[in-house]
C-alpha cells in the first residue's frame, strides 16, 4: 500500500512533522528596539510561506523554553550599549540565522511545541490538554467505567497527542493510561466505521503487542486506554529517565545512556520483525515503529500505538523518509523505521539523520552489516531489504 496516494480524507489538518525553514530577511529599527522580518516556510512549496516580526527579546522567551532539552544551541548574546550600531545588528542578525538553523536541524527540538508557536502561532493556539480532557469527559458519560487521575502533558513528542492517568471504577488502585489524539492529515476512515475498527483492538492478542483495554473514536479523534507502564518505554529505558517528564528533559540530552547489550538487541530485534511480519500476514499497517512506542518487559518487548495509522497521523520519521523515492510501502517504512530503532538500541542515541554512512568501529559486525542495508545513502536510494529479508540474516 503506498503511503501517498490520494485518500477520500474529510477533514484536512496540518501535519507537524512538515519541515519548517525560516530565514531573517532584514532588521529595522522600531522605537527603542530592533525588529527582525522572519520568513518561514512550510514544507518544499514557495506559497506556503509567511513572514511574522520578531524582536530579540522572543528569541530569548523561545531559548528559555528549549531549555529544558539541555541541547547546546548557541544563542547571541544580549548588549546593552550599542545595539543599534550597523555592525552589532547585522552580526546579531547572523547570529539569530544560525541559531534557528540549528534548531530545525535537529530533529526533536524542530518538532517541540514551542518551536511551532513561535514560527506558526496561529496554528498552535489551542490548549490541547484541555480539550483532550473534555473529549474524554464526553466518551465517559457513555462508557462510565473509568475516573481521570490527572494529566501528562508533555510526556510524548506528538503536539496534538494527550495522555492522562485513568483508573477503573471497579478497580481504583490499578493505574491505566488513556491516549486522546486528534486526526491527522492522512485519515481515510469515517468516523463510525474508525470506531468500529477501534472497538476491535482489545481483542487483538500476541505476545509482542501490548494490550489495549478499550478503544474508540468520535468526530474529532480517537482515544486508546492501556496498563500504565511504571518503567515506561524502551526509549524511557534507554535515556535513564521516568516516563512522567517532559519529554525534551528526558530525550533532549540525557546524562547518561543505556546501550543494549548485542543478545538483548538481537532478542529484541527478531521480536520486532516477527511482530512486523504477524502484522502484514493480518493487513494491518503500522508505520509508526520506534523505541518510543515499545514496551519492555522482562525479556519481552510489546507495540505500542497500532491505532496511529488508522488515525491519519504522521509517522516520527516521516521527515526523513519522504527523502527517499523508494521508501513509499507501508513496509519500506517499517523496514526504515527499524533500522533507526537499531541504530538506537545499539548506540544508546538517536540517529537524529535521515541516514548514516560511518557507523563506529565498536558496532558489532552482524549488527552493522544490517544497519548499512538500511540507513547507508545507497540503501535508502536504491532500496530496502523486506521484512522477510531481515528476518533471513544471520
Amino acid at each position: 500500500m503506498a503511503v501517498f496516494e490520494k485518500k477520500l480524507s474529510q477533514k484536512l489538518s496540518i501535519d507537524d512533522t512538515v519541515v519548517l525553514t525560516c530565514v531573517i530577511e532584514a532588521a529595522q529599527k522600531s522605537a527603542d528596539h530592533m525588529v527582525y522580518s522572519v520568513r518561514i516556510q512550510y514544507g518544499p512549496k514557495p506559497e506556503n510561506s509567511w513572514t511574522l516580526q520578531k524582536r530579540y527579546s522572543d528569541f530569548v522567551a523561545l531559548d528559555t523554553e528549549l531549555k529544558i532539552a539541555n541541547i547546546d544551541v548557541q544563542l547571541p548574546p544580549k548588549k546593552v550599549f550599542g545595539n543599534f550600531d550597523r555592525e552589532f545588528v547585522a552580526e546579531r542578525q547572523q547570529g539569530l540565522q544560525k541559531y534557528t538553523d540549528t534548531i530545525l536541524g535537529h530533529h526533536l527540538l524542530a518538532n517541540s511545541q514551542a518551536v511551532k508557536k513561535f514560527l506558526s502561532p496561529d496554528s498552535y493556539t489551542l490548549n490541547q490538554t484541555e480539550i483532550a480532557l473534555q473529549h474524554v469527559s464526553m466518551v465517559f458519560r457513555s462508557e462510565n467505567k473509568w475516573d481521570v487521575i490527572e494529566a501528562l502533558p508533555d510526556i510524548g513528542w506528538r503536539l496534538r497527542k494527550e495522555y492522562i492517568l485513568v483508573k477503573p471504577l471497579d478497580q481504583p488502585k490499578i493505574k491505566e493510561i488513556l491516549a486522546w489524539c486528534d486526526y491527522g492529515p492522512d485519515k481515510f476512515m469515517p468516523e463510525k466505521e474508525l470506531a468500529a475498527v477501534l472497538r476491535i483492538f482489545p481483542s487483538i492478542q500476541h505476545p509482542n503487542i501490548y494490550p489495549v483495554t478499550f478503544a474508540t473514536a468520535n468526530e474529532s479523534g480517537g482515544l486508546v486506554i492501556q496498563s500504565f507502564c511504571e518503567k515506561g518505554t524502551l526509549r524511557d529505558l534507554i535515556c535513564k529517565c521516568k516516563p512522567k517528564v517532559h519529554y525534551l528533559k528526558k530525550y533532549g540530552n540525557p546524562k547518561s545512556y543505556s546501550i543494549l547489550e548485542p543478545v538483548a538487541i538481537k532478542t529484541f530485534g527478531k521480536q520486532i520483525l516477527l511482530t512486523l511480519k504477524f502484522l502484514q500476514e493480518k493487513c494491518i499497517p503500522y508505520g509508526h515503529l520506534h523505541a518510543g512506542n515499545i514496551i519492555v518487559e522482562g525479556q519481552v518487548c510489546k507495540f505500542l500505538d497500532l491505532q496511529n495509522w488508522f488515525l491519519g497521523l504522521p509517522s516520527y520519521y516521516r521527515p526523513f523518509f519522504v527523502q527517499f523515492k523508494k521508501i513509499q510501502t507501508t513496509e519500506s517504512i517499517d523496514v526504515y523505521c527499524f533500522g533507526q530503532l537499531l541504530y538506537e538500541m545499539t548506540f544508546g542515541s538517536q540517529l537524529y539523520a535521515a541516514t548514516c554512512d560511518n557507523f563506529p568501529p565498536s558496532c558489532p559486525p552482524q549488527i552493522r552489516s544490517v544497519l548499512e542495508s538500511i540507513l547507508t545513502s545507497e540503501a535508502c536510494k536504491n532500496g530496502l531489504p523486506t521484512v522477510a529479508d531481515l528476518l533471513s540474516h544471520p
